[in-house]
């Protein structure tokens, strides 16, 4: 059944189920069919004969998800964009990306629309639906071109996997829908009959506002980043009491913390953690694992699991062969989640995508291996310094720090001078509260550090944080990290 089918069929069974809840604002399965439609056949009058994708801009509002579908509906694939986007940034995508029409949710609550019937034409399984921005490597936005079949692929995996009853879910929605993790609660809550619960950025602007709002969410698929799960930690009153319908955790977008897996087991007792793994380029996830007390007991770091159905994840050295087993190299994924490339770029689509005996192929441009059939994410290619010749990978000496007991979670920035690399200094959350001095505490660490790589990779100096500061998108903020490095003495 073509997805939209699948969403419109929740108005028909259960017309005032909620659909969406965010702030004060509830919209009902029966309003999002109903306004998506209406708007679906404005957007066909105001663009027939002109090519180009509708972009959305806006924070979380129920009328960002009926611009989705409207676009969906009226054969064009839409742009969301957040109002945390920078304006320069913004102004960069829309050029880039030939929008033929903007809406904002107040343009769209001005309209008015009276009741019409879906436009005939819609997307279908091999056209563009969404086309999500994200950083390029010189620092233009490039568009990730997501299809209706990509998606439908991704969302019949977790389906199948996860099983969620229908009309039986409240889904957390915490990343913005101009980042791709989003995805993975709309859609998924949207073709079970679920509900999806936004938290704003009002609410996590304030973590006494984010736990009233959490409180009183009835959440039961938690979708999120590590880092967001890591800073409701702090709270010890982040529990199976203030979720109580809570059971299951769905983690992806950034490296999960063996340490932050099992609090969250401790925490939520009724509750499964997932782990996931996937860029932008193959939408949203494209393996997974259930991280249980074996899991925990087994590895450090944690995997990042098995490719979902149909899908192949390749470990490929750099003279193209696949490594073997247990060996280092380049992350390729295979398969039907794989995007076919970046909106009007086919330079970069060249070098980043190609076909594997006919099967859509992506470089990630991560590091990883296989182990005992488990992928393992080791951190990004480029994600490689030089420090008084030696080479060293961030992403492993990260790796290596989670690993330890008294490490929750752990980033690593270089110290610049006269801008070459001068030393590595490392932010960590302690497991528990520090005993001791920082600087003792800072040496064990070093200690536990030196057994496990070569004293070269060791950083000079520790910094110990409550939590990460967080990117809009509830990634850590390398950026403000590097901030608080450069205000240092």
């Amino acid at each position: 059944m073509h997805l939209i089918d699948r969403i419109d069929h929740w108005a028909s069974v259960s017309p005032e189920h909620p659909a969406h809840v965010s702030g004060n604002s509830v919209l009902t399965f029966a309003q999002l069919k109903a306004q998506s439609d209406a708007l679906a056949a404005h957007i066909h009058s105001q663009t027939a004969g002109k090519p180009g994708p509708v972009a959305v801009v806006g924070h979380k509002e129920p009328e960002m998800l009926v611009a989705f579908l409207a676009a969906v509906k009226a054969g064009r694939p839409y742009i969301p964009i957040d109002i945390s986007v920078p304006a320069q940034r913004a102004e960069k995508i829309l050029a880039s990306s030939g929008a033929v029409l903007v809406l904002k949710p107040e343009t769209i609550a001005a309209l008015n629309l009276a009741p019409a019937p879906a436009p005939e034409k819609r997307v279908e399984a091999g056209d563009p639906f969404y086309i999500l921005f994200t950083s390029g490597s010189t620092g233009e936005p490039k568009g990730v071109v997501i299809t209706l079949a990509n998606l439908e692929a991704f969302l019949d995996w977790m389906c199948a996997e996860q099983k969620f009853p229908a009309m039986g879910e409240v889904f957390l929605n915490q990343a913005p829908f101009s980042f791709d993790l989003s995805v993975m609660d709309l859609y998924l809550s949207l073709s079970t009959g679920g509900t999806l619960f936004s938290v704003t950025k009002d609410d996590v602007a304030s973590l006494k506002n984010l736990y009233l709002a959490l409180g009183r969410s009835e959440v039961s698929t938690w979708v999120s980043t590590p880092s967001f799960a890591q800073m409701c930690l702090i709270e010890r009153g982040f529990n199976q009491a203030m979720l109580p319908n809570l059971r299951r955790f769905l983690f992806c977008g950034e490296t999960l913390a063996p340490e932050t897996a099992s609090q969250l087991l401790d925490r939520f007792p009724n509750a499964v953690v997932w782990n996931t793994y996937g860029p932008t380029e193959a939408t949203v996830a494209t393996t997974s694992i259930l991280v249980d007390r074996p899991v925990l007991a087994e590895f450090s770091p944690l995997p990042v699991g098995r490719a979902m159905p149909g899908t192949e994840l390749l470990i490929i050295s750099e003279d193209g062969n696949p490594v073997p087993e247990g060996e280092r190299g380049e992350i390729h994924i295979v398969g039907p989640n794989v995007s076919p490339g970046y909106l009007a770029r086919p330079d970069l689509t060249g070098k980043a995508f190609y076909f594997r005996a006919g099967t859509p192929a992506y470089r990630t441009g991560d590091w990883g291996r296989c182990r005992n059939s488990l992928i393992f994410f080791e951190g990004r290619m480029d994600g490689q310094i030089k420090l008084h010749g030696y080479r060293i990978e961030l992403g492993d000496l990260e790796a290596n720090l989670r690993a330890l007991p008294e490490v929750a979670d752990a980033l690593v920035l270089p110290v610049l001078k006269q801008g070459k690399v001068d030393a590595l200094t490392a932010f960590v959350v302690p497991a528990a509260p520090v005993q001791g001095s920082e600087f003792e505490f800072s040496s064990k660490l070093k200690t536990a550090l030196g057994q496990r790589i070569p004293v070269y990779m060791v950083p000079r100096k520790f910094r110990f944080l409550d939590a990460f500061p967080m990117t809009p998108n509830g990634k850590a903020d390398r950026r403000k990290l590097a901030e608080l490095l450069e205000s240092s003495p």
